[in-house]
Order: structure tokens, then sequence, then C-alpha cells
């Protein structure tokens, strides 16, 4: 099995996220040295039952980064300014492309170092026209969120084989998971008197567990046929928006009634808010971006990790979903 060694020195960007903190346990519980960067204001005592040496500022202050980057062997970089109201165009592109540059440079300079895991995401490659896509599709983001990630996805593939970098790229589908809270509207959703489907579309989503996620990093920061290659992480097949709320419903023993209803009405509504709230510096409570998610299609042909790696997901999209969904309700958000 390839593994990264006992003792092996490795650095976690985003190390208090979700997938980090996960990726961050199983590296402690493997006996690596971890180092991980964590801003001043992130709150670390989750992972305080993990050794981990934290290097405090940003991820895309030079100097920190220099410090963080000193003799490890690997680095995962998970980092990711993810889609929250407020956010300017300059934070998505330092977190994701500055952070990105530094990184891989500062590594260049470590003697010894194997393997650069930068994690982007299958939104890259935007709405899939004819699903299922595979790493060939080309990038088509739709968001300055997507649009940053391809940025620094693409500087990488070019600096990394100019520079001899040993690198590679983890695509994951839509993350989720007990402890993670980005699907929970989906969910809520889901037991509601009606779960809204909008136009009439199939609106294919592809997951993968944080469990699953994390351990094809740790395979690929060790495998030689990962070497220079970029993988879409995600389960063997993608799963509807219907079929999704239907398995929430069943575990929380509610009715699961879908109603499909006309996209453009919600896409003006949409519209309006965003012109009524953006220049009043609020949130607004629908916006167009997240209706698209109810319209579009991302599904993926996942057979390279499994065929390349050996990868093998472990939580089937049901089990996983029954499971978060029974977390939510022990959280009293359900």
């Amino acid at each position: 099995m390839h593994r990264i060694d006992l003792g092996a020195r490795v650095l976690v960007t985003g190390a208090t996220g979700f997938t980090g903190s996960v990726l961050t346990r199983k590296l402690a519980a493997m006996k690596a040295r971890v180092r991980a960067i964590a801003r001043q204001a992130s709150d670390v005592s989750p992972l305080s039952d993990s050794v981990v040496e934290w290097v405090r500022g940003d991820v895309a202050d030079p100097d920190v980064v220099r410090r963080a980057v000193a003799d490890v062997e690997y680095v995962f970089h998970i980092a990711a300014a993810y889609r929250e109201a407020g956010l300017s165009d300059a934070v998505y592109h330092r977190v994701h492309v500055d952070s990105t540059r530094l990184l891989a440079q500062a590594a260049t300079k470590v003697r010894g170092f194997k393997r650069f895991v930068h994690i982007s995401t299958v939104g890259v490659h935007g709405h899939i026209e004819k699903p299922p896509a595979d790493e060939t599709a080309p990038f088509k983001p739709g968001d300055v969120y997507q649009e940053t990630k391809a940025e620094a996805e693409k500087w990488l593939h070019s600096f990394a084989r100019e520079r001899m970098l040993p690198y590679t790229v983890i695509r994951p589908a839509a993350i989720y998971g007990p402890g993670d809270k980005r699907l929970l509207k989906l969910f809520r959703m889901a037991i509601k008197r009606f779960f809204i489907l909008l136009g009439r579309g199939r609106c294919l989503y592809h997951l993968v567990h944080v469990e699953d996620l994390t351990d094809a990093m740790l395979l690929a920061a060790a495998h030689p046929a990962a070497l220079g290659e970029a993988f879409i992480c995600g389960s063997p097949e993608a799963s509807t928006l219907e079929e999704i709320g239907r398995i929430v419903a069943e575990t929380m023993e509610r009715p699961f009634r879908p109603l499909r209803v006309p996209a453009w009405p919600v896409f003006l509504a949409a519209d309006i808010c965003e012109a009524v709230c953006r220049p009043l510096h609020i949130a607004p409570p629908l916006y167009r971006r997240r209706v698209a998610f109810f319209t579009k299609d991302r599904s993926f042909d996942t057979r390279k990790i499994r065929e390349k790696l050996g990868f093998r997901p472990q939580v089937a999209d049901r089990d996983g979903l029954a499971a978060t969904a029974r977390w939510y309700r022990e959280q009293g958000w359900m």
C-alpha cells in the first residue's frame, strides 16, 4: 500500500476547515509531523487532540509561507475562500491563486521535497453539457470561486512542469459528511412540505464523502502513478437532487413530496434580490448562483483515480447521506 512514511514532515493549509481537519487528524494518527497555517482569528481548539505545529498568519503572506514550507516533504494545499456573502474578488484571488504560487515556489527550494497535493474543484469544469465529464473536459468556470480555482490550477500545471515540482491535483466533487454544514440547507428542504425542483432537468449532483476524499489525498501524495496528474474524486455514480432529497426524508421519517416549478421566475427573483441588497452591503436571501445550483448538472466519470491509483471509495452515497442527516438531527439543526 502506498502511504506517507512514518514521521514525514507535512504542511496542511486549511487545516481548521472541514476537509482539512479530517486530513490533519489522519496525518497525526499516522505519526506524521504536521505543520499547519492558520489565521490569527482561526479557532484551532478542535484539533487540540492532535499534535500540530501551528504557523499563524495569512496563507498568501510570503513570510508566513516561507516559514511554513521550510523543511517539509509534503504540502496539502486545501485552503479555500468558500462562497460567502461579502467576499471581494480580490480575496478569492489571494487565497486561491496567490497562495498557490507562493507555496509552490517555496516548495521548489526544499531539498528532498516529495509531493505538492493541490486541492482544486470539479467546479473548474462548470456546467456539464453532456455528462459525465472526465479530467479532460474543458475548463468553463461559472463564478469567481471557480474562476480563481481554475487559474490557480492552470498556473500550477505550467509551473510544476517547468520547475520539476512533484505534484498532484485533486478535483473533489461535492464534499459532505458529519461535521459539515454546506449541504444543511438542502437537507432541510428535503423535510419541508414540498421539495422544490427547478425546471425539467435531472440536476445531477456528484458527491464525495470527506473520509473518502482525505483517503484519496493521502494516496495521491505517495502513489508514483499520481505524479503530475489531475484526478476527479467522487463517488462512482452521480445522484439526482431528487434522489438525495428522498434519502434524507426517508432517514428523517418524513414524507417526501417533490414539486417541479419553472426556473425563470426564480432566477428573476434572485436578480432583483441581488440588485437591491448589493448596494446595501447585505447578503441577499436569494441569489442567482444559488438558483443555478438547482438547475445545472454536475456529473463526472471518476474511473481515472480508481484505475490509475487503485482508489476505492468506502462510503456509499446512501449510507453517507443518511449518516449526515442523523448527525444534523443530533446537532438540533433538523
